[in-house]
């Protein structure tokens, strides 16, 4: 028998381990693949370890210290964590045959980078989209540009990709694995009416605490669940905000809990990609506040606006006029974990050259 295939997947963020899991599940029930979880970033920093239970074990830690969050900071731990990624990547242990991460945060773009320049191929999930975010959209075009295997989501990232000049054998798409289990997702009895979830840009403190007190007007008589933001440059105001008018917090909730009260709340308000892909497909109609993802892929159940109280109200109340539904979307059928770990175990690496070159 032939020796496993080991993978190492990078995750730095709680949301973004969530995602990852339908994929691990599907790598570790695989003989013919190792599954090597390395643990980074926020997970380290912000105590998320303690909130998460980890269902694989990890293999290996990378803390990259963000501080307080400022871009300089920011761009240090970037330095930071390509620094120890190559260290790590450099171990006697078995390399892996593919380093795999998602979508556009800092810690999966050092482990892109570290593994690239090691010689180590990258296969790269949710490639080709189109968000803002703080420099998320820079971060994810670099990452596809040193990435080998691309998983896109969807046929518009598709199309990006190749547009970028790679390889049209080495683009799958794969769907999004935030669609993997949702179609057994009941409704949370205790949802709230409305969940808040609204992540910084980037931009000085005060104006991220005035955005956010503008969006906690304007849902102030709902019965609602303000969740904590990323810990991304500016999350401070948005914290003080949140401290200034007291509602309901969570930080953290395991993934299957936030799909159910997803499924059972009225609406999601704010500006994570959860309202633009998780509730579109389980029916729940999304206000979708100022440019953070601006470029991604809509369905029928997003409503944009512009931050502040009176913007913020009204695209509420054009919201709930909607009537609740499985919105048409384009991230897949729900098995985007197995179809992943199919590509990982049966991709000919003779023909995955670790140099790459331009497809045009």
């Amino acid at each position: 028998m032939a020796t496993p295939r080991t993978i190492a997947v990078v995750t730095g963020t709680r949301a973004e381990y969530g995602l990852l899991e339908p994929v691990l599940q599907a790598i570790e029930n695989r003989a013919t693949l190792k599954l090597r979880l390395i643990v980074a970033g926020a997970h380290l920093t912000s105590g998320s370890l303690r909130d998460i239970r980890f269902r694989y074990r990890p293999s290996d830690q990378v803390r990259m210290d963000t501080g307080s969050g400022t871009r300089r900071e920011y761009a240090e731990a970037v330095g930071q964590g390509i620094s120890l990624f190559t260290r790590l990547f450099d171990k006697p242990e078995p390399r892996p045959e593919f380093v795999l991460v998602l979508g556009d945060r800092i810690e999966a773009f050092a482990a892109t980078t570290a593994a690239s320049l090691s010689g180590l191929r990258v296969a790269h999930m949710h490639g080709g989209d189109r968000a803002e975010g703080v420099s998320d959209e820079a971060m994810r075009h670099a990452m596809s540009k040193l990435a080998h295997l691309h998983l896109p989501a969807t046929a518009q990232s598709k199309e990006r990709l190749l547009r970028m000049g790679e390889n049209p054998e080495c683009v799958h798409v794969v769907g999004s694995p935030a669609a993997d289990g949702l179609a057994d997702v009941m409704p949370a009895a205790d949802a709230p009416e409305v969940i808040v979830l609204q992540h910084p840009v980037g931009d000085h403190e005060p104006i991220e605490r005035e955005r956010m007190l503008g969006t906690l007007e304007a849902t102030d008589h709902y019965d609602r669940l303000v969740f904590q933001p990323n810990h991304d440059p500016g999350f401070g105001g948005i914290v003080a905000a949140i401290r200034a008018k007291k509602p309901r917090t969570a930080s953290h909730v395991p993934r299957k809990r936030f799909l159910e009260l997803i499924k059972g709340a009225r609406l999601i308000v704010g500006n994570s990609s959860a309202g633009l892909i998780e509730a579109a497909i389980l029916g729940t109609p999304c206000v979708n506040i100022g440019p953070r993802q601006a470029g991604r892929e809509r369905c029928e159940n997003v409503i944009d606006c512009d931050y502040g109280r009176q913007s913020v109200a009204d695209a509420v109340s054009t919201a709930e006029s909607l009537d609740r539904q499985t919105f048409r979307h384009p991230y897949g059928k729900g098995d985007t974990g197995s179809r992943v770990a199919d590509l990982l175990a049966t991709v000919n690496l003779k023909q995955l050259p670790v140099r790459k070159q331009n497809a045009y």
